[in-house]
């Protein structure tokens, strides 16, 4: 099993409205970042867990767990002249993007902040793709360290 950290606006999508969807499960759709797309197409697979993160918020962090509950597949929305994610050089007999469903699992009750991570040396120290300068990624790895760390900062008391 992998461990991921996958990226989403919470005003576009939040942990929220998964839990809200049919089967608490939504397809992660309109990645359009060749290195990502490559992760789903080749690497993400049903079974792994992923940190669902609110990104471009007022207070950026991990906020819950999903599984990822389908190997990656072409993403659909690429087809339709309709989808904002729509990519004419996409096509059903080659596929330029891919895209994976997520399953909710839970919500912290103590979400974990981007500067709560900052402050955590064994976070700054492990080649934390999310602490990196530059890290624009919406879907990145986590290694099994960082995530046990950002679990327990997440069941930590708040003092």
């Amino acid at each position: 099993m992998n461990y991921w950290l996958m990226k989403s606006e919470p005003d576009a999508f939040s942990i929220d409205d998964l839990k809200q969807r049919k089967h608490q499960t939504e397809h992660w759709d309109g990645v359009r970042n060749y290195q990502v797309r490559n992760l789903l197409r080749d690497q993400i697979k049903k079974g792994d867990l992923a940190l669902f993160y609110h990104s471009s918020c007022k207070v950026p962090a991990a906020v819950g767990i999903v599984t990822i509950s389908s190997d990656g597949y072409p993403d659909h929305t690429a087809l339709d002249p309709e989808s904002k994610y729509f990519d004419p050089k996409s096509t059903p007999e080659q596929p330029r993007w891919y895209m994976v469903d997520v399953t909710y699992l839970e919500s912290f009750a103590n979400p974990v902040t981007l500067q709560a991570m900052k402050q955590r040396p064994e976070l700054l120290n492990s080649d934390f793709a999310l602490l990196k300068r530059g890290s624009r990624l919406s879907i990145m790895p986590v290694s099994k360290h960082q995530w046990d760390t950002i679990l327990s900062m997440a069941t930590a008391k708040q003092v």
